[in-house]
Parts: structure tokens; C-alpha cells; sequence
């Protein structure tokens, strides 16, 4: 099973972008995607395969915050 976690791309540098998952941060290859600083994307497998606008990023990461608080 694979969670879809969006993270917001910080920085790009060529085809890998920085992405910031709420303070934890990793690279992961963009060339998939047409993905710009400041946009959320999910990745897997260490390639970003979807970008999402920010209401439903923000509405995703608030449901998984939601879910570790009840945890």
C-alpha cells in the first residue's frame, strides 16, 4: 500500500525539485510532472507523478495530521 502525501516543491534544481513534506524534507525527480516552486505534488518512488492544487494538498495533509492525533 502506498499513502499519497502531497509536498510542496521549495527549490529546483534541472529535473529534481526539493520537496517539503510539513519539515521533512527530500528530492525527487520532476521530469515527470510540469511542477514550479511553490506547487504540492505526490511522489513515488522517488519521481513526482501528479500535481495537485494547494486546497486539496492542504485538505489531504490536514486529514493525515487529523489521523496522527487520534492515533
Amino acid at each position: 500500500m502506498c499513502l499519497a502525501i502531497p509536498g510542496k516543491v521549495v527549490e529546483i534544481k534541472g529535473r529534481k525539485a526539493i520537496v517539503d513534506y510539513g519539515g521533512v524534507i527530500r528530492e525527487a525527480d520532476i521530469s515527470l510532472v510540469d511542477a514550479k516552486k511553490g506547487d504540492y505534488v505526490i511522489v513515488h518512488a522517488g519521481f513526482a507523478i501528479q500535481v495537485i492544487d494547494e486546497k486539496e494538498a492542504k485538505e489531504t495533509i490536514k486529514i493525515f495530521e487529523e489521523m496522527l492525533k487520534n492515533a
